[in-house]
């Protein structure tokens, strides 16, 4: 049913340790958001945006050095080239986080309140991160690693 070319990316492994990479991204993402929206006053949207980036950022290295690491060139020039290019596919899946998370703050009435204080936001960057999450792992085996060669 698959092509032969793209079998890797049936790879449990492979797919668990991106996951597992994918819920450090989410730690991340999400520390960021909290502390930028209720400790920095930023609006919403700036703060995942900045979260989203620095998860890309560690995200990428631990991808690198764990996920992939039998993937790709080891000299600096390919390794910024990589990081250019996983920034470059992943733009996608940033696109659909931060439309998902948007579409759910901003037209989705929901509050969850704690501590006097609505985390709703929380909830829909993490369902905003799952979507976001298979898009990435098909993309970056492909293009950034190539996992089909």
């Amino acid at each position: 049913m698959i092509p032969d070319y793209l079998e890797p990316l049936l790879s449990r492994v492979q797919f668990g340790k991106f996951v597992s990479v994918g819920a450090v991204g989410a730690i991340i993402d999400t520390t960021v958001l909290t502390t930028t929206t209720l400790i920095l006053n930023f609006p919403d949207l700036l703060g995942k945006a900045a979260g989203i980036e620095a998860a890309v950022i560690i995200m990428f290295i631990i991808n690198e050095r764990w996920t992939f690491s039998n993937k790709g060139s080891p000299k600096k020039i390919q390794y910024i080239k990589r990081l250019g290019k996983s920034h470059v596919v992943r733009s996608g899946g940033i696109t659909i986080q931060l439309i998902v998370y948007w579409i759910l703050i901003q037209w989705i009435d929901i509050s969850v309140i704690i501590i006097q204080t609505d985390l709703w936001f929380i909830l829909a960057s993490f369902f905003s991160i799952g979507l976001a999450m298979l898009v990435n792992y098909t993309f970056e085996s492909i293009f950034t690693w190539k996992v089909h060669n």
